[in-house]
């Protein structure tokens, strides 16, 4: 028979073994205590489960689940199940999520480390020279003499500084870019109040490379964004030129003198 053709009603042998499954959800909980019967569902023919509260403080909300059955035409009930499972209001753990995208800033700590993935979209391959060929092998042997290989320009650049496996791709800077503009952009409130943008302000240390043309370093010790990159269009009210940009208040008219009238004594 199949399934949409099953009666919802559960067999009455088997909705009447209330006591047969208690004791069996009393065995699994042990020790903590199992609450009351809260239902009676049908699976199939012959086959019913028991719904009982969890007393356990741990496991508030979750319900025991005790399915009996009986065989064709045998008038006793077998206990088939027990397992634990929530209910509505059940407290649940989040769903999983792998470690790298349960990371937040600030969560690293010290002796902590992060590495980062060989198919990192924010890094691209610096010169190294790991990716040319064998020196003995067929593609080596097509260069000319006398080319400078990227190979070697290995030892150069560990020389000058600038041997790095890795370096940020344009994606990687547009990212950080996108971040720093969000969090210190012209666009926050504190920018939008400022008296002059952080461009004319002498505390900016300026950037290398191509950020250079959109943010800086604030050098300011009173300043919110201290020792942080902010866009050239942020402000604050810590500006080098402050004193200057701040509009003077309008001086007061003289008082006027009355020089023909005597005032009454």
């Amino acid at each position: 028979m199949s399934a949409a053709t099953r009666s919802r009603t559960p067999d009455r042998l088997c909705a009447d073994a209330v006591e047969l499954a208690r004791e069996a959800a009393e065995d699994a909980a042990f020790p903590q205590p199992v609450g009351p019967h809260l239902a009676v569902e049908a699976e199939g023919d012959r086959v019913a489960t028991h719904y009982f509260e969890s007393a356990d403080p741990a496991y508030r909300g979750w319900r025991w689940r005790v399915t009996v059955a009986r065989a064709a035409r045998a008038r006793y009930v077998t206990l088939d199940e027990v397992s634990l499972s929530p209910g509505q209001d059940a407290l649940l753990a989040p769903e999983w999520l792998p470690w790298s995208e349960r990371l937040r800033p600030g969560d690293l700590g010290p002796g902590d480390l992060l590495p980062s993935d060989a198919d990192d979209l924010r890094l691209e391959p610096g010169i190294s020279g790991e990716d040319e060929a064998p020196p003995n092998s067929a593609v080596a042997a097509e260069d000319a003499p006398g080319t400078l290989r990227r190979a070697d320009l290995g030892p150069l650049a560990e020389e000058l500084g600038m041997g790095r496996p890795r370096v940020l791709s344009r994606f990687g800077l547009r990212e950080a870019a996108e971040r720093w503009e969000e969090n210190y952009g012209p666009q926050t409130a504190m920018a939008q109040s400022a008296p002059a943008s952080c461009l004319s302000c002498g505390f900016l240390v300026p950037l290398t490379g191509s950020l250079r043309q959109a943010f800086g370093v604030c050098a300011n010790e009173y300043a919110p964004a201290d020792g942080r990159v902010v866009s050239l269009g942020f402000g604050c009210g810590a500006h080098s030129e402050a004193a200057s940009l701040i509009p003077k208040p309008a001086q007061p008219a003289p008082p006027v003198i009355d020089h023909v009238g005597a005032d009454p004594l």
